[in-house]
């Protein structure tokens, strides 16, 4: 059988996601470059890579066309392909930082699939560990993360860069 993977702290964001003035890619991919407080590590050419603000585990990245798209159809090839490799390079990149024992790549597209932002497409590149998954989050309705966000966004920003 399956162990499920509680994450109850998302349900304030997803919740309240919909309230959210503008779109949360649309305003990083515009901050100036250099802006941590975008949490964008890489601008592609068509697609760049953040950090997640609300993470699963340390060194959550997402990728997402730099254009404002609502469905994986609407995708140009371009930007397809860049989506692709720019989360191959985010394995390697975060493999390197964090040693993770895996990683979750997907996407969650509509709410109900879990996506907090339904209308800009993006990728999730997760690291992963035996054991990552405590209890934490079901007893107290805490998620451990052991690095600060802005310390894992300078050290991915910095190594991506390598």
């Amino acid at each position: 059988m399956t162990d499920p993977l509680w994450a109850p702290w998302r349900l304030e964001y997803v919740s309240s996601a919909s309230e959210q003035t503008g779109c949360v890619f649309c305003r990083a991919v515009a901050a100036p470059p250099g802006d941590a407080d975008s949490l964008v590590v890489h601008r592609g050419e068509t697609v760049f890579v953040m950090l997640n603000r609300f993470p699963y585990s340390s060194g959550h990245l997402m990728v997402a066309p730099i254009r404002h798209v609502g469905s994986l159809g609407e995708l140009s090839a371009q930007e397809a392909a860049e989506i692709h490799s720019l989360s191959t390079r985010a394995v390697e990149v975060l493999g390197t930082l964090f040693e993770p024992d895996g990683f979750n790549i997907g996407w969650n597209l509509g709410r109900s699939a879990g996506a907090g932002v339904v209308d800009h497409v993006h990728e999730h590149v997760v690291p992963r560990w035996q054991g990552d998954t405590n209890f934490m989050p079901v007893l107290a309705d805490v998620r451990v993360i052991p690095e600060h966000l802005q310390a894992t966004h300078a050290r991915v920003e910095a190594a991506w860069n390598e």
